[in-house]
């Protein structure tokens, strides 16, 4: 039962996954929770490989309710997001433990940061090649191809693997 590559391990009732189970989807998201009729059905909480989470109450199969929170604790809140915004641009670890002094400046949310492979860019959820157009995860398996808009994207807003020259350069 289930998709090919996901592993059930739980109850079923005419055939059909219910009850308390567990449910390992091919790309590695767990989902732990109930299920009816081979569904997503009450309480439930897909893990994510990347350490996040969404503990949510489902009904056949559609979140209807639920609170996603980042591998690094940091809690998603739609209608009182303050993090990352336009008044206040420090990164969630940077507002749990403070600031570092001056000088000495944190780039990403993860201290310290990931190295990046040459000629790769961070782009959130793993590293970008420009020259092939493949976006890998941290553990370098395959994620995606990037369309023309995010290229372009990645191009111009993420970390990269690479230092450059920005800015004036003296005449030698």
């Amino acid at each position: 039962m289930g998709d090919p590559g996901s592993q059930y391990i739980g109850e079923y009732v005419d055939g059909r996954m219910e009850g308390e189970a567990e449910y390992l989807l091919p790309t590695e998201t767990k989902y732990v929770g109930e299920m009816k009729d081979g569904m997503f059905h009450g309480q439930g909480t897909l893990y994510f490989p990347n350490g996040s989470r969404y503990d949510a109450i489902w009904e056949k199969g559609l979140a209807v309710k639920g609170t996603y929170t980042f591998s690094d604790g940091l809690q998603y809140d739609a209608e009182h997001w303050h993090y990352c915004d336009g008044y206040d641009r420090r990164f969630y670890t940077e507002i749990c433990n403070g600031l570092k002094p001056a000088g000495i400046s944190q780039v990403t949310n993860m201290d310290p940061p990931r190295k990046i492979p040459e000629g790769c860019y961070d782009c959130g959820d793993g590293f970008y090649d420009p020259v092939t157009r493949i976006i890998k995860d941290y553990r370098n398996r395959f994620l995606r191809n990037a369309d023309d808009d995010e290229h372009e994207w990645i191009i111009k807003t993420c970390r990269k693997g690479w230092d450059e020259i920005v800015g004036h350069r003296p005449k030698l």
